[in-house]
């Protein structure tokens, strides 16, 4: 019994050891890797909860080397266990999982009555197209569902790396459409949905309003909503990748994993992706009108950053990712006759984000098209923040500001 107990208290005394030789080695890897610059919200806060997703990373990695499960597994499950809060009924929304022809969706309708048709809002969450989840939203969703007195669907798309593009595209498009001709239903007024989403929902929301164009059969939207939406994988060297490129919770690199793994492009050319390599010299040329850090604004290049010509492409590299130009991959290069028919459009974009010029880029076409913009920039906000909106003691009052003036636009539309 003695022998037994020893025992038992040294294994004990090394699992805490190992525990804390993890937590310390998780504060390392944050401080010696992440970059927050001075202004971001809360910087505290984001360290914290940066710390978490990397302990997440380094713990699924451990079980997955020793083959207990794999690491994308593991994230996801705890991810959706700290991100998914079980709210159950609400006493103000009537809330059922569906189907939307064969995709998983949400539809949140207000109790209260209706003098008319509402508002609908399609919802595709943001995570990289590998994370996220109905669940994980379900909180936003009734927060704009009630706010806006609109029926929200949240559409719970295919992930990858399972399924690749265009899978996911391929199951928001459709829902869409099925909501669209069956809006009445609902409750809601055909002409008067809007298309939204966040991070890579916001890239599906811009590539859904684009082939809306060719669908005759259907109603319009009335408008799109993006929230820091990615839009393009041609040149990872706009400013706000080089000024962001270490800030939580979306490094530089990081966001280039995750287009890889949805464009299904190879892994080990992500340096010579970052660097330009997949971009043959005609396409450069001719994406220079779009792309061109020229079209961006003087006050968001004050923060180190130097121009940089992109360098010579190499064949394989494009071929091996040449479905990145695709414009529903890419919707920043659609064509004219495209971008010109799309509705009036929100866009929010964050200082402190790898992303925040992609969306000042397709701002600036739709503009140029003569599309309605209004756009909300969150000077002191990182990529993700609307997710932490309501997170009790890790809440940012900038995210639920920013929650909150999109809510309005939409009560104002």
């Amino acid at each position: 019994m003695g022998l037994g107990l020893a025992i038992l208290a040294i294994c004990f005394i090394v699992v805490i050891a190992l525990c804390i030789l993890l937590v310390v080695g998780i504060i390392y890897f944050e401080f010696s890797n992440s970059d927050i610059p001075p202004g971001v919200a809360d910087p505290g806060k984001l360290r914290t909860i940066h710390c978490f997703y990397v302990g997440i990373a380094v713990v699924g990695r451990i079980l997955q080397n020793l083959g207990l499960c794999s690491q994308l597994g593991f994230t996801r499950y705890i991810r959706e266990k700290v991100m998914s809060k079980k709210l159950g009924d609400d006493p103000k929304l009537f809330i059922k999982n569906l189907q939307f022809d064969g995709i998983q969706v949400r539809v949140y309708q207000p109790k209260s009555p209706s003098a008319g048709g509402r508002k609908g809002i399609m919802f595709f969450h943001g995570g990289g197209w590998m994370f996220g989840s109905i669940d994980s939203y379900d909180g936003l969703c009734r927060y704009i569902s009630k706010g806006t007195q609109s029926v929200v669907v949240s559409v719970g798309y295919r992930l990858s790396p399972e399924h690749r593009y265009p899978a996911a595209f391929d199951d928001c498009l459709n829902a869409t459409i099925y909501f669209l001709k069956n809006a009445q239903e609902y409750g809601v007024d055909s002409s008067s949905v809007i298309i939204s989403g966040d991070s890579a929902g916001g890239n599906l929301t811009a590539a859904v309003c684009q082939a809306l164009v060719d669908q005759n059969d259907v109603p319009k939207p009335l408008a799109q909503v993006l929230i820091y939406p990615a839009v393009q994988a041609v040149d990872f060297h706009l400013p706000s990748y080089i000024q962001n490129r270490a800030v939580p919770i979306l490094y530089r690199e990081r966001a280039v994993f995750y287009m890889l793994h949805y464009v299904d492009g190879d892994l080990t050319m992500m340096e010579e992706v970052l660097d330009g390599d997949h971009v043959p010299v005609d396409l450069k040329m001719k994406y220079r009108k779009w792309l061109g850090a020229e079209n961006i604004p003087e006050e968001f290049k004050a923060r180190g950053y130097k121009p940089r010509v992109m360098a010579s492409h190499s064949e394989d590299v494009y071929e091996a990712h040449k479905k990145a130009f695709e414009p529903h991959f890419s919707p920043l290069l659609a064509e004219d006759s495209v971008i010109s028919q799309q509705p009036k459009t929100y866009i929010l974009t964050c200082e402190f984000d790898v992303l925040r010029d992609d969306g000042i880029l397709y701002k600036k076409r739709l503009e140029d098209h003569g599309i309605p913009v209004t756009w909300y920039h969150v000077k002191d906000g990182f990529h993700g923040i609307l997710s932490f909106f309501d997170s009790g003691n890790l809440s940012f009052e900038s995210g639920k500001l920013a929650v909150d003036n999109i809510v309005n636009y939409i009560n104002g539309i």
